[in-house]
């Protein structure tokens, strides 16, 4: 049964346009959008409650420190950022509404937000009827574009494909699946299920459970009987701790059946427990442990402002990208207004912790270098391999024969 958060966020998807269509506002009427003579407003909106916030809260706090970095440099446009922070509850509905009352009434020049596909696609079409700008930093299953949204996690040819060809490098020929129960996870899986059979690899099973689900024993028991060579992870949230405590008491070891998480990233590692699971590999495009100079200085700054013990992570990473790319866009056009900001966007690239990242104007995703990741037992993840160098997005897996038709 899925849970009371994920019925509404399905009937929230075909309500969202009613929602929207009597409060619908023009965000550059009267000068540039969340821009006063001396301010400009910007949104974060993130899940700072429910099964969500293990993940998003550091987010947002990446984001903030990304604001105050710029407004100690001077600002943007010689003005100072001023964010406005909401809370989308883990609860799809509620990230539409607080998308519209951040634009609406709020009026800000962007909003930095959202984690799942499924409060993505919920705020989508609030962003695309006002022609506001979201800037999405999380890892997503692809197959879209919109000209109101900017993707600065990976897309599906920046992550799950690496992820499954370096499984196949290392002689894994079967799969078992399992995922958080919406968006996200189904469309990946679909994807992998492509994948696997243009390669000829085995699915040898494929379960969901809805998100904060923390009983997983039939999972577990279904995964220690089929004895795949590897296990393609898609849970979200807090659903991860109960996981892999379950899977280590089952016996199922890394050595013998290595998990590869794709949502799963250090802040998520201290949450699960680094005992539960060092060893098994995650895919990614950061880690805290990433060596260019530009990760060496966000790692101090982010630990001088919120402890010496925290950890840094690829969504807080690309949140903070996503921030220093908007304020390069908005320098470059001159001004907040939208569509200035959209044409300037393509081919603005910063030096970003994970390296060079440069946005690509025609889908208005990032190019983005992979990695693949192992746990190690003090909670930090090891590289184990990456790419040549930043990959070319491709949401829609135009260059891929095995996905043709899943758009």
């Amino acid at each position: 049964m899925r849970s009371r958060t994920l019925r509404r966020g399905a009937a929230a998807l075909f309500l969202i346009p009613l929602l929207v269509a009597g409060c619908v506002s023009d965000p550059t009427a009267g000068g540039s959008p969340g821009a006063s003579a001396t301010e400009i407003r910007v949104g974060v909106l993130h899940s700072l409650s429910g099964t969500m916030a293990i993940s998003e809260v550091t987010v947002r706090d990446a984001e903030l420190l990304a604001v105050e970095q710029l407004n100690a440099a001077g600002g943007v446009l010689g003005k100072k950022l001023v964010p406005v922070v909401e809370d989308g509850a883990s609860d799809w509905p509620t990230f539409a509404e607080k998308a519209q009352k951040l634009i609406s009434q709020d009026r800000v020049a962007a909003v930095f937000g959202g984690w799942t596909s499924a409060s993505r696609k919920a705020m989508l079409p609030v962003f695309e009827r006002n022609k506001a700008l979201l800037w999405y930093p999380v890892q997503y299953e692809g197959l879209e574009s919109s000209p109101y949204i900017f993707y600065t996690g990976a897309t599906t040819n920046q992550q799950i494909v690496p992820a499954l060809d370096y499984l196949v490098s290392q002689g894994k020929r079967s799969l078992f699946l399992v995922g958080s129960d919406y968006v996200f996870p189904r469309t990946a899986n679909k994807i992998i299920k492509a994948y696997a059979a243009a390669r000829g690899i085995e699915v040898l099973g494929e379960e969901y459970t809805p998100l904060g689900h923390t009983e997983y024993s039939t999972v577990v028991n279904k995964v220690v009987d089929a004895r795949p060579d590897a296990v393609f992870n898609t849970l979200n949230g807090d659903s991860n701790v109960a996981f892999f405590k379950q899977l280590r008491g089952s016996g199922v070891t890394p050595e013998r059946t290595p998990v590869v998480s794709v949502s799963v990233a250090e802040e998520e590692v201290r949450g699960i427990g680094p005992e539960n699971v060092a060893g098994h590999l995650v895919a990614w495009n950061y880690y805290q442990t990433t060596e260019t100079p530009a990760n060496g200085e966000f790692v101090r700054a982010y630990r001088a402002k919120h402890g010496a013990d925290k950890v840094t992570s690829d969504p807080m990473e690309a949140g903070y990208n996503a921030v220093k790319l908007w304020a390069a866009a908005v320098t470059a056009a001159g001004t907040t207004e939208v569509e200035a900001v959209r044409k300037a966007a393509g081919g603005i690239a910063v030096d970003a912790p994970e390296g060079r990242t440069t946005i690509d104007g025609a889908t208005q995703h990032v190019a983005k270098t992979a990695r693949i990741g192992v746990v190690r037992p003090d909670g930090q993840i090891e590289q184990v391999w990456a790419s040549d160098g930043p990959i070319a997005p491709d949401p829609y897996l135009k260059g891929y024969p095995w996905a043709s038709g899943l758009g």
